[in-house]
């Protein structure tokens, strides 16, 4: 397993318990997030405060339970990981669960970009609104 594919485990296993000081450690302080979709969540957001005001602003939408449930496999090349994740979460009587790809690229031991991808985009769309 490489080094990146290490990190990668680290990140995703941070994300999963919540550990925010882990999460800041690994995320570069420039880093470039690519929130696919076109819902209010979606677009690009730099900046490690951009990112962690993201992913709040999702957590507070979805009361909490936005999570990555599962992360099938990694594979990397060169700087690169992709992961391939199940992700789920509830607003109200809304629900969304889906499959994933977060693709990570790693510089000097930090995340400084990330891109993500969903199977069913437009469920997505309807699930974050706008």
């Amino acid at each position: 397993m490489s080094a990146t594919t290490d990190l990668a485990r680290t990140y995703f296993t941070a994300v999963q318990t919540g550990d925010m000081n882990t999460l800041g450690e690994l995320l570069a302080e420039d880093i470039v997030w690519h929130q696919p979709g076109s819902h209010r969540f979606s677009g690009d957001h730099t900046g490690r405060d951009a990112v962690f005001a993201l992913l709040g602003a999702m957590m507070e939408a979805s009361a909490g339970t936005f999570a990555i449930d599962t992360v099938h496999s990694y594979m990397d090349n060169g700087d690169l990981v992709a992961a391939s994740i199940h992700f789920s979460g509830r607003r109200g009587e809304q629900s969304m669960a889906m499959d994933g790809v977060d693709l990570l690229r790693v510089t000097d031991g930090k995340i400084v970009e990330m891109w993500l991808f969903s199977a069913d985009a437009a469920a997505e769309d309807a699930f974050w609104g706008s």
